[in-house]
This record gives structure tokens, sequence and C-alpha cells, in this order.
């Protein structure tokens, strides 16, 4: 079965496992102002056209949300109207909205049923970005590309930059890394960003949602819960992932670019910060992956440095206590109207 799903949705861009009541979980988990925006955009970009697939998903809600709200002329596609497989479908649609930049947030995203179904990843992750890449060739568009820290054996030991080899450990992650390199390999000038366990509010609204939401959802049932300290990541908030990737796009960034959450901790840590936001004390300890196997292999750190994307006088990402707090109101006003 083809999976789509935008970045934020479903995209796997980390991976926690987590054990409640003995059953195992493997869940993927300062902007500029006006006028400089526009001046930035005017010397960089020659339409406001912005296309955007993967628009269903946390990620690709957020865009659309971003862009729109800085005066771009937005065209969202989820995978239910454009299949970025289908070469024709993907030329057609660009030929049709012309573009000055496209964005791809949708992404295969099932780590383990990949090392099954390998075609099937490599099929959305790597050609699928190949068609898109041709086709902004042919309309002269910018292609900007979402990948993964999972492209990352995660030996070394510390945040990862972009001049780091890639050493990808399973058919997932060489999925991704392929589609890193059709992206570069047909444009000149496409901007690859690499991000990690992307959540946003959107994902109350997505199929398979986000590690907060899981952890919330676990609190609510009243178990135990383990979850692994031995995997580091930088979870990231998707709304200001969202502006950090237009002011790169503002500032006609091109090549490759890390925007992880700020700071690397473990899913355990993560799960500790998650309750004390929400003001809720479940039972939870500590496992680590030795205790559980998977299909697929994941790195066993893979923070991210967003030291290049800062050194472009770009805001540093908003501290791990800050954008759960963020997320945590988000989420109270999504609630709420969803109650009202």
């Amino acid at each position: 079965m083809i999976s789509l799903a935008g970045a934020s949705g479903g995209v796997c861009l980390s991976f926690i496992l987590v054990v409640h009541n003995g059953s195992v979980s493997d869940h993927l988990g300062n902007d500029l102002g006006n006028d400089l925006g526009n001046d930035l955009r005017n010397d960089v970009l020659n339409s406001d056209r912005v296309a955007i697939f993967g628009s269903g998903g946390q990620l690709g809600a957020e865009l659309v949300a971003d862009f729109t709200r800085r005066g771009y002329a937005v065209s969202g596609f989820t995978r239910g109207q454009v299949d970025i497989t289908d070469a024709a479908q993907v030329e057609q649609c660009l030929a049709h909205v012309d573009p000055a930049v496209v964005i791809n947030a949708a992404a295969y995203n099932q780590v383990d049923i990949a090392e099954k179904e390998p075609q099937q990843a490599f099929l959305i992750n790597g050609l699928a970005v190949r068609n898109l890449a041709l086709a902004c060739r042919q309309v002269d568009a910018r292609l900007v590309h979402f990948s993964t820290d999972y492209v990352f054996d995660g030996l070394a030991g510390r945040s990862y930059v972009e001049t780091d080899v890639p050493r990808p450990l399973g058919a997932y992650a060489v999925s991704k890394l392929a589609g890193e390199f059709y992206a570069r390999a047909y444009l000149d000038n496409a901007l690859v960003i690499r991000t990690s366990g992307v959540y946003g509010p959107a994902g109350l609204e997505t199929a398979r949602g986000n590690f907060v939401e899981m952890m919330l959802r676990l609190a609510a049932k009243g178990g135990p819960i383990r979850v692994v300290e031995d995997h580091v990541a930088s979870p990231t908030y998707a709304p200001t992932l969202a502006s950090r990737t237009v002011d790169l796009v503002e500032r006609g960034a091109q090549g490759l670019f890390h925007i992880g959450g700020g700071a690397p901790i473990s899913w355990f840590g993560w799960a500790v910060k998650i309750f004390a936001a929400a003001g809720v004390h479940p039972p939870l300890k500590p496992t680590n992956e030795r205790e559980f196997r998977t299909a697929a292999r994941r790195p066993n750190y893979s923070a991210l440095s967003n030291a290049k994307m800062e050194s472009l006088g770009i805001a540093p990402m908003p501290s791990l206590d800050e954008a759960i707090g963020l997320y945590m109101l988000a989420r109270s006003r999504k609630t709420g109207e969803a109650k009202s």
C-alpha cells in the first residue's frame, strides 16, 4: 500500500518506541517583517505563486498558512488531488499553476513496513521527487524538499551538520536520501531541508497524529508508559519550521540546510517535558532499544545543528520548553473550537 502524507502529519522524521500496558507502538514521530519580507521576495522570486504538495499534513498545513500570511498566492495539493508518483500529473499541475516555488512536504512514512516494501518507499520518497524536479525545471520553479535526520547512522554522538556524510540504516532512510539526490541532481537551485520529529497542531486532525498526541492519549488511559531514553533527536515544532522555511526561500537559499528543534533530547526526556506542559503525571519510566526489536534500524543520536541556517541571520528555533508551550496553547484553541 502506498502512503503519502504531509511531512508533519505522517512523514516519519523520527522514531520513538513506546510500551503501554505491554503493547509496543512504533511512532514516528522572529519572522521577517512584512517590508523586509516583501523586498526579499521581489529580489529573489519572479512571482508570488507557491505550490505545496502534502498540504494536508502537519507541516504542509503550516506552510500554507505562513506563505499565505506573507502575501503569496498558495496552491495546496493533498495526495487525493495530485499523485506525485505520476510524472504526467505533476507536470500538468505545475504547468497550470506556473509557480515560482514548489514545496514538497509529502512522503512515505512507514519505517518498518518499508523493509518489506522498499520499492514503494523509493517510489514516493525518491522517484516522485525526480518527477517534481523535472517538472520544476520545465516551469523554471525552485524546489524545496524536506528530508530527515534518518539519513545519518547516529554514531557521531553530536548534532549533525550539513557537511556530515550520510549513512542510512534502512529502506526508508535510503529512499529519503535518494530524494535528496534527485532534487539536487536535476536542479542547481534546489533547497533540501532535513528536519526531525515534527509535531504541530494539525496533528489533532491527521490520521497518524504526532508523538505529543500519542503521549497525551496514553496518559489519559492511566496505564504505565515506557519511552526509550537511548534515542536522541531534535523534536521540531511545525509552525516554526514552516516559518524558517519561508525565511530561507525569501533569502534565496539553496543547497542543504538543517532545521531541527533547537536542542538534542532523548524521547524519554521529551515525554517528561510534554507531561509537565500538559500538567499531567502518568507513571512514566525509561526503557531502551535493547528491550525491543523492530524491522528497521534507527540512528541512536540524530539531532541536527541549525548553525548554517542561523548564519544567514535567521532567528534560532525556540527552546523545547517554549515550543511545547506554544503547541499546548494552539492545541487548547483547536480543541476549544471543536467543542464550540
